[in-house]
């Protein structure tokens, strides 16, 4: 069950086992405990703390509802990305190719294959990013496993280009990122400061996740050369926070604040708010543990109702979507005058079972989001028609 965290900011949640691990049947969301603060579902007034709610405040209970499958057909989607005309980029996990989808008309055209991707396990093609500079610069950025390691390459993208080729040779940025047949982390994105952030995984080997030398099990911040930058916690190092089993999600709120949604093992999975140098506890704890040097989650979740994946940030809540748990999630974030925010009412789940496996979500503008189902990676049911794009409204 989803569990509301008793501190005053966040929602931790926590990750399956492993996600090779997980069935493909989700479980009916059961009714979260309550912390002091926290509101009870379906009240419409916010914790205590919050005594004048503005108007852009989102309800304590949203909805999300399909309106319409932008594309299908997909094999082992797992990273997408938009570019800046609102065309989405969608990586193959197993056969390392990017495509691009029309917006409007869910057209596919292969813009071509990453060489140097070694599919197998949990790795392969994972996270795409599109350069904040995109228009004068065309940098597609993405992080992938070859033979020997996880590392991340950015290449040119060529409009003019032939059919099936219309990607640059890559430009490896990041080299030397652990790599294992679990827990290879893979989302990348850029954040407000214009920076690279990556999420790692610690490869089945807990150990790396505490070793600040390690680049496994971590969240990495770069520059887009791949470079250390100010503000991290050693200036000559990427790291910007450690003690992670599986990072696979990244989002940014409207106080540009990070967050990262993070496989557990066999009891809690999380949603964490990211702060530079912090120990998010694995494998010393998994969830909440209240023990001094270790960030609590804000949010957790029995990892059948979980195993997140992909999240966004989209009308004042977060969204997360689950692949063991075969559900889209909203943890609904509270605001007071513009300032820190903290969980309004307990997280609600969407489309459970509906669309199988959900692995990515995207913001699409306004009330909508975009969202990829994960049937094709070898531990769904593929039906006639997977993997989708679907495009979702929300509130």
């Amino acid at each position: 069950m989803a569990v509301l965290a008793a501190g005053a900011l966040l929602l931790a949640a926590g990750c399956s086992s492993q996600e090779g691990a997980e069935s493909s049947a989700g479980q009916g969301a059961s009714a979260p405990a309550h912390s002091p603060s926290a509101s009870p579902r379906g009240s419409a007034s916010p914790s205590p703390s919050v005594s004048r709610p503005p108007a852009d405040q989102p309800p304590a209970k949203g909805s999300a509802k399909v309106v319409s499958t932008l594309t299908d057909g997909l094999k082992s989607p797992w990273g997408l990305a938009a570019l800046p005309g609102g065309d989405l980029l969608v990586g193959s996990r197993d056969k390392g190719t990017i495509t691009r989808i029309d917006a409007e008309t869910g057209k596919k055209k292969l813009l071509g294959t990453v060489p140097g991707v070694a599919p197998a396990g949990e790795g392969g093609l994972l996270g795409l990013a599109v350069s904040p500079d995109f228009g004068s610069d065309h940098l597609v950025y993405a992080y992938f496993t070859t033979a020997s390691d996880n590392r991340i390459a950015r290449m040119i993208y060529d409009e003019n280009g032939s059919p099936g080729q219309l990607l640059g040779a890559p430009d490896t940025i990041l080299r030397g990122i652990p790599k294992g047949q679990i827990h290879n982390g893979g989302r990348i994105a850029f954040g407000p400061d214009h920076m690279l952030y990556a999420g790692t995984g610690e490869t089945g080997d807990d150990g790396r996740a505490q070793d600040k030398e390690s680049l496994a099990g971590k969240i990495l911040r770069m520059t887009p050369d791949g470079e250390p930058l100010h503000g991290n916690p050693e200036a000559d190092s990427v790291v910007y926070s450690y003690g992670h089993r599986n990072v696979q999600g990244l989002a940014w709120d409207a106080e540009k604040r990070l967050w990262a949604s993070e496989f557990g093992q066999d009891t809690w999975d999380e949603l964490n708010l990211i702060e530079p140098g912090g120990n998010y506890g694995w494998p010393d704890v998994e969830g909440t543990a209240h023990k001094e040097g270790f960030r609590d989650p804000v949010a957790q979740w029995k990892t059948s109702e979980a195993s997140p994946s992909g999240i966004a940030y989209v009308k004042g809540s977060i969204w997360m979507a689950g692949l063991r748990g075969e559900r889209l999630w909203r943890i609904p974030l509270s605001r007071e005058d513009g300032a820190a925010k903290e969980p309004l009412a307990d997280p609600q789940a969407f489309l459970e079972g509906e669309y199988g496996r959900l692995r990515t979500v995207l913001a699409a503008g306004g009330d909508k989001l975009w969202l990829v189902t994960s049937e094709t990676d070898g531990r769904g049911t593929p039906k006639p028609g997977d993997d989708r794009i679907l495009l979702v409204r929300v509130k």
